[in-house]
């Protein structure tokens, strides 16, 4: 193990609730994965919260997911998560507060059950968009620790904005010079095939009303613009059951989705989806309502 390595492990499986920091191919996921596994080993139940809304473990991409950790064989399952709040776009670029807000929700939740709860947070840490997502998560999940995946000083300007406004314990370790770097097709790829997964068959489709929706729909709105957009399905409590696709055929409105029992509402997200390639395109949600072409 890298330098530094073990004594962070350590620290991570002494606190309540730690948040992982670091750019793309840092590392940042293994290394929560390995203090899971210490904190499980430790006979804690961990809370392991997946943010990376573009390549998540937990769920399909677009939300953020939470896998409750009670042994090893829950570690080689993670893509059955307990819980998911949908986000509805594989960026956080104006979309910081539904991220944060899918972050903290969950982190909440896990804390209820929880011995150790591990915040996997997305590979977004530089400039206005990254700080002040890291910023915001820290406000509302409030971590006993931060973990930076360091690489150089690129993570400096996180760290020291943590430590300075929240008096947070922010360890930096070194990452591990072995790591092989994914390239951007890889890491579409793997995405691609985490939607084309979300939507296995057997699809059902549901006509749905006007009225189940969040955002609410306007009244003017050409209802046939909505075809293709990824939708989030959710249960009526705060949660999502899972993604849906929304088709509009013959006059009427259809969601296309596995997850369709129990639903109770669909919230719109930014991203149209292409049923065949599974491909995503960003929609701007406020252009599309408003009927900006």
């Amino acid at each position: 193990m890298v330098e530094g390595h073990s004594e962070a492990v350590a620290k991570v499986v002494a606190s309540r609730s730690v948040m992982f920091v670091g750019a793309m191919d840092t590392g940042k996921t293994t290394m929560a994965l390995t203090c899971a596994r210490a904190a499980i080993d430790a006979g804690k139940v961990v809370g392991f919260v997946d943010a990376d809304i573009s390549n998540s473990r937990i769920g399909p991409p677009a939300c953020v997911g939470l896998k409750y950790l009670r042994s090893h064989d829950d570690l080689d399952s993670l893509e059955g998560g307990d819980a998911l709040h949908f986000v509805g776009a594989i960026s956080p670029n104006k979309l910081v507060l539904q991220q944060t807000i899918a972050t903290a929700a969950l982190a909440g939740r896990a804390r209820e059950v929880c011995d150790l709860v591990i915040i996997d947070t997305s590979s977004v840490v530089s400039g206005v968009i990254g700080e002040t997502l890291k910023y915001h998560k820290a406000e509302l999940v409030r971590p006993d620790m931060v973990v930076a995946m360091q690489r150089g000083a690129e993570m400096e300007p996180i760290s020291g904005m943590l430590k300075r406004f929240f008096s947070v314990d922010v360890t930096s370790i070194p990452v591990d010079p072995d790591i092989i770097p994914s390239g951007p097709d890889e890491r579409a790829e793997r995405r691609t095939a985490a939607f084309r997964k979300a939507f296995a068959p057997e699809l059902g489709r549901w006509r749905v009303r006007s009225t189940v929706f969040a955002p609410t729909l306007p009244p003017a709105l050409e209802q046939s613009r909505l075809h293709g957009m990824l939708v989030g399905v959710q249960d009526g409590q705060g949660g999502c059951l899972g993604l849906g696709r929304l088709e509009y055929d013959e006059g009427a409105l259809r969601v296309s989705t596995n997850t369709g029992e129990g639903m109770q509402g669909l919230r719109i997200g930014s991203l149209s989806i292409d049923p065949e390639s599974f491909a995503v395109t960003p929609v701007n949600l406020r252009d599309l309502m408003f009927g900006v072409r």
